[in-house]
């Protein structure tokens, strides 16, 4: 396990008045580049071969029309993702005084093994708590929910037990970063519902011996974007958003007496590809503060330091009585991978501008530098 106490003499070696913001190409690296751009920050984003266009090609910096344009300054494409842990590319992060961002598919791609105990370049946030996303982890964030208080859908230990609708979430079979979510109703209902994706090669037994179900929550759902700062311990709302999911949405559009017709050819995905920004009543602020607050709470006493900038409570309104209640069913403790948050007005109620989580993360950074406090940002 790299000890922080390595990464910080690593920190102590930089020039701290040429760093730069590193992130892996994809998931939310053009919003981290455009507000590292925005604070004054080099850009530098690791690539992967076949898929480097959108950030060595479309948005590079250059001159056009006499002006600069574009957020990437450098792109450093490599074979797979994974290569990033390789000793050069180390040393090379290193050289560029790189901070790195982490966000969802820099846990998918590079592993969480690999981050903490292979990539020795400072990360801005909590390189150990990063894990507790996924269900197999002893400590995740159910653990972490249920020290904190915070109401989360049922968990059913066994399908024996399935007594009413219930949210089976099993790894894919071709990628088993995504979640082939299906519902069931029934014991029996789940065993064949199970069979039939078995049999279509979209999940594993194995996949499925580790899959959690959840009591259905009906509700509304939406995603509450935090930012905890270490600098003077206040949590901020960024912003909300709700989520697109393929081919969920379709589906969905489909009249009701045809889709029945379609199920029986066509398997529910509920992949996400976009987001939509949001706002909820301003009376459910209040309690989304105090779930937040927790949250922070119990994380710092199991995962010392805690959380360390963007964190998420993708949660689900429900209605009373007495009142509307926000059951939490995801939490991500990194960058959402919301670029919208910042067109909801929270942002700006708070700093009277607009505010994207990407430059949140580069203004810490910045008062950080002025505080000479850098290391408590940094894993």
């Amino acid at each position: 396990m790299i000890k922080r106490e390595e990464i910080l003499e690593i920190l102590d070696q930089y020039s701290l008045s040429d760093l730069s913001i590193s992130v892996l190409g994809s998931h939310s690296a053009l919003e981290i580049c455009r507000g590292a751009k925005d604070e004054g920050f080099r850009t530098v984003v690791i690539c992967q071969k076949g898929r480097e266009k959108t950030y060595s090609k479309y948005f590079r910096t250059r001159r056009r029309f006499g002006r600069e344009v574009g957020i990437i300054d450098e792109a450093i494409v490599l074979d797979k993702f994974r290569d990033m842990v390789s000793r050069e590319v180390q040393e090379k992060l290193r050289k560029l005084n790189s901070l790195l961002i982490p966000h969802r598919s820099l846990c998918v791609y590079v592993g969480y093994d690999a981050l903490e105990n292979e990539l020795r370049v400072p990360i801005v946030g909590n390189r150990f708590l990063l894990k507790i996303e996924e269900r197999d982890v002893e400590r995740n964030q159910y653990y972490l929910m249920e020290k904190a208080g915070i109401p989360y859908p049922r968990i059913i230990r066994d399908p024996s037990q399935i007594d009413g609708l219930v949210l089976v979430k099993a790894p894919e079979a071709a990628r088993g970063f995504e979640r082939a979510f299906f519902i069931a109703s029934s014991p029996k209902d789940y065993e064949e519902k199970a069979e039939e994706l078995i049999r279509k090669g979209l999940i594993t037994r194995e996949g499925l011996e580790k899959a959690v179900i959840e009591e259905f929550v009906v509700g509304a759902p939406f995603n509450f974007n935090f930012f905890y700062s270490p600098l003077d311990g206040e949590i901020e709302l960024m912003g909300v958003d709700t989520r697109r999911q393929t081919n969920l949405e379709g589906i969905m559009r489909i009249p009701a007496p045809h889709q029945i017709e379609v199920l029986k050819s066509l398997e529910v995905k509920t992949i996400e590809v976009g987001h939509i920004a949001s706002t909820v009543r301003e009376s459910l602020l209040e309690r989304a503060f105090e779930l937040a607050e927790k949250f922070v709470k119990a994380a710092r006493e199991e995962y010392p330091p805690g959380v360390i900038g963007p964190f998420a409570l993708q949660s689900m309104i429900i209605p009373g009585p007495p009142h509307e209640e926000i059951i939490v069913y995801d939490v991500s403790v990194r960058v959402p991978g919301s670029p919208g948050t910042k067109f909801t007005p929270y942002s700006e109620n708070l700093w009277g501008f607009s505010m994207s989580v990407g430059r949140r993360i580069a203004l810490e950074i910045k008062e950080a530098l002025r505080q000479d406090r850098l290391g408590d940002l940094v894993t």
